[in-house]
């Protein structure tokens, strides 16, 4: 199962601000040291980022009420998944992360320097972030060179797919340890700074809204503008 490490992941003071669950812009008029130190989280620790993506393809054999019927005798299951795959020939199931090494500084910093310890950890949040979107941008640019179109990235905890309901079903998919990702018994990934997701691809496929759409944080969210 392909291992992909080769990225080149672009990650600026406005989205380490924003993995620490701030807003850049309020930030940079009322405390523009935190912006410096973000600039610092950057500098010091993005040689910390190890970027991995463990990739399985699947052909979609049929669809069955919510169940996504896949070769091998895989399957996927969930009234979102149901909603936004039926149409997809292929799917692709994804597990990114940029390693615990970036964790394990933030955690030990916390410590010390809280301020920077936590812009740390909102460099992880970006990196894996930023990871997940360019694995997803690049399978979206396989599909149309192929005349062939995808479905929103689908991730465990979104509206119609809960954690528990999806995460094992990814995990069970995926030889998760070659990539060093764990999940604790209440499906938790470890290291933190991971993200699972599954996309669809077919000639078919209708994009019904985006990925904010069926986010749990979409009546709160400040940042859906930035995401779409």
């Amino acid at each position: 199962m392909p291992v992909l490490r080769e990225w080149d992941l672009v990650v600026d003071a406005d989205a380490v601000l924003r993995g620490q669950g701030a807003n850049p812009a309020v930030i940079r008029g009322r405390s523009p040291s935190l912006v410096s130190t973000a600039e610092r989280a950057i500098h010091d620790g993005s040689h910390l980022i190890k970027p991995a993506v463990l990739v399985r393809r699947l052909a979609v054999e049929g669809v069955v009420h919510e169940r996504i019927k896949l070769e091998e005798g895989a399957s996927l299951q969930g009234r979102l998944l149901a909603q936004h795959l039926a149409a997809a020939s292929e799917v692709v199931v994804l597990l990114c992360t940029v390693g615990d090494d970036l964790e394990e500084l933030a955690s030990k910093t916390m410590m010390s320097d809280p301020v920077f310890g936590l812009a740390l950890d909102g460099l992880g949040s970006a990196a894996v972030e930023a990871l997940a979107n360019a694995a997803c941008r690049r399978f979206e640019g396989e599909a149309k060179a192929a005349a062939l179109q995808t479905s929103i990235p689908l991730s465990p905890g979104m509206i119609g797919w809960s954690v528990e309901e999806g995460q094992p079903q990814i995990f069970r998919l995926l030889p998760s340890e070659e990539i060093g990702v764990r999940v604790t018994p209440s499906w938790v990934m470890l290291p933190r700074k991971s993200l699972s997701m599954v996309l669809g691809i077919g000639t078919r496929m209708v994009e019904a809204g985006k990925t904010c759409d069926y986010c749990t944080l979409r009546e709160t969210c400040r940042y859906q503008d930035h995401y779409a």
